[in-house]
């Protein structure tokens, strides 16, 4: 399908915890190439956020992903690719905790390059040239002083 950037869009990603670290993974699409973001994507038109966000970690990771908890919900109006990309996306996040898989049980995505683990220290000294959105900085603050809403609070359903 393609993606449209002339409206709000929704993502579902995760803020995924291990050691005291965060996994980020290194993006290859032109608009963000090379930069590390959290696990995310967009939404499918039809798609639960719930198994939007599992399809999206095992997608960009490789693991399995289960999740516990919404971290929240992020609005990000992206007013910088308007002049490098003519977009000016502005995707409404739902923000995802929870479990992955010990082992991977899938390669990734041809859009992630790589996935890493980093403090939270390093990912708050990170530029809008190495991290893809900085709004990724207060998600992983908002996981550190344990914000955290029940999966009931999403509410998904399908019109026949």
């Amino acid at each position: 399908m393609a993606r449209i950037f002339s409206q709000t869009f929704g993502v579902a990603g995760a803020i995924i915890e291990k050691d005291g670290k965060i996994l980020l993974v290194r993006e290859t699409k032109e608009t963000a190439k090379g930069q590390w973001n959290h696990p995310a994507g967009w939404i499918e038109v039809g798609e639960n956020p719930i198994e939007a966000v599992k399809r999206e970690v095992e997608e960009e990771t490789g693991f399995q992903f289960i999740p516990t908890h919404i971290l929240g919900v992020y609005s990000l109006f992206r007013k910088e690719l308007r002049k490098k990309f003519n977009i000016t996306p502005h995707p409404i996040k739902i923000i995802f905790i929870g479990n992955i898989s010990k082992e991977k049980v899938g390669k990734l995505h041809n859009d992630v390059s790589e996935t890493k683990w980093f403090s939270p220290e390093e990912i708050d000294k990170m530029d809008k040239n190495t991290l893809r959105d900085l709004d990724i900085k207060k998600m992983v603050k908002d996981y550190f002083a344990d914000k955290q809403y029940p999966l009931e609070l999403l509410s998904h359903t399908v019109s026949e």
